[in-house]
């Protein structure tokens, strides 16, 4: 177990301008500029020093800007696919998996790559950052920040549309400084945000940040340096489902230090990234070339998000269009954005399931039947070096083991509700 911590060091960067400045504690954008942008830690350790498994996904701390270890951590574990490299011809399938899989040496308790986030912010707290941490989700990244802050004495409020509260469940009951709030039935992810933004807003509340947070991009970007550090170099191509976009960005920016480092090659892998059909907002606007999201009505959105097998993919204000979003990484990267039905997504996860002897998130069986689709197309190469990004799985397994309890809402919330009512029920919830 890992017994001594050290802050890590770096400076903050915009993407849009070049511009370096130091990180007071909880900066989320660039002052003084206009355009919107994302910005990026440029860390002191150019070279990645990766500590032994104890430490969880601090072993890759060099690169996460946190400034203390929390306990319960799990890195995502990747190893070399066998039977399902073998059904697909596939030379130098590498798969990385974020969940829980004992014989993978990977033990996330909530069976998502959410947690790599969520340690990676809570991370980032330090004692003098005050305030209860707000953080809006489909599903995954809820019960991932529950977790980690029920387990860490962290103040936390989570905003979940109702109908995907069933993504709410846990392996042992969730303390009492962690509210949850939804929004009501028929209403989705983006719902969620747009009361969630309200929230921040409000004294004694702080901003998650969302894409917006580099703790929670480079704590995503460890599944890219856990690949590369077991592969030994960086792969050629990169398969992972996206709702926001923020899982692959950040990719393309672990590939970018990686490529400083020096030690693992100096191509840029391609992003292949997918979304499940109908509801498929960056398809569109990628298949258009188009920075920015094409039009889409809110009652079809969430009419499109009610049909999606992967909830969690369902994300009407992506980090695409800002500068440094998806849209730039893929411009600079190459790849493509696919579309993946439900059925498609359901035979990839029974495949999976029977080739490599784990199930998988809806989510991460959309990227798994975007390999499969890509490979069958000829669209790849198969002797390339290949990253498939498992984003979450073993789920069914954990439930088998482990008695499960779920977090039911401290209160539900019409889609507008206005700011009094949601003063007030804060008030109640916080007092």
């Amino acid at each position: 177990m890992a017994t001594e911590f050290l802050p890590t060091q770096y400076l903050l960067q915009s993407v849009k301008t070049g511009q370096e400045f130091i990180d007071k504690g909880w900066t989320l954008d660039a002052p003084n500029e206009k355009d919107p942008t994302l910005i990026r830690a440029v860390y002191e350790e150019v070279q990645l020093n990766v500590k032994d498994e104890s430490w969880g996904i601090f072993r890759f701390a060099d690169w996460l800007p946190v400034d203390r270890y929390l306990n319960g951590s799990s890195a995502p574990a990747t190893y070399k696919s066998e039977g399902l490299a073998k059904h697909l011809g596939l030379k130098n399938l590498y798969i990385t998996f974020s969940g829980y899989w004992p014989e993978k040496g990977v033990t996330m308790r909530t069976c998502s790559f959410k947690e790599t986030e969520s340690y990676s912010v809570c991370g980032r707290l330090t004692s003098d950052i005050k305030g209860v941490l707000v953080v809006a989700s489909a599903g995954n990244t809820a019960r991932a920040f529950a977790r980690v802050c029920s387990d860490n004495q962290i103040p936390l409020l989570l905003v979940v549309p109702e109908d995907n509260l069933d993504a709410l469940w846990f392996d042992e009951p969730i303390k009492s400084h962690v509210k949850l709030i939804s929004t009501r039935k028929g209403s989705d992810y983006f719902d969620a945000i747009h009361l969630s933004n309200k929230i921040s807003c409000l004294p004694g509340f702080l901003a998650e940040g969302g894409a917006r947070n580099i703790a929670r991009r480079d704590g995503m970007g460890t599944t890219v340096l856990s690949a590369a550090h077991f592969i030994g170099r960086i792969p050629d191509y990169y398969f992972q489902a996206v709702g926001s976009g923020t899982g692959a960005i950040a990719a393309y920016e672990a590939n970018q230090r990686l490529l400083v480092d020096g030690r693992f090659g100096n191509h840029i892998m391609k992003l292949m990234v997918s979304q499940n059909a109908p509801f498929l907002p960056m398809y569109n606007a990628w298949k258009a070339d188009s920075r920015q999201m094409l039009p889409l009505d809110d009652d079809l959105a969430r009419h499109q998000v009610e049909e999606i097998v992967a909830k969690v993919l369902s994300n009407r204000w992506p980090a695409y269009p800002i500068a440094g979003g998806l849209y730039d990484c893929m411009k600079d990267a190459g790849g493509d954005v696919i579309a993946i039905t439900n059925q498609e997504a359901a035979e990839a996860a029974q495949l999976f399931e029977k080739m490599e002897g784990n199930d998988i998130h809806p989510a991460a069986a959309v990227a798994a039947a975007s390999l499969i689709k890509e490979v069958n197309s000829g669209n790849v190469d198969k002797d390339a070096f290949i990253m498939l990004n498992i984003t979450g799985g073993g789920e069914q397994r954990i439930k088998k083991e482990k008695e499960i309890v779920y977090l039911q809402p401290n209160h539900i919330f019409e889609i507008d509700a206005p700011t009094k009512e949601i003063q007030d029920v804060l008030k109640k919830l916080f007092s």
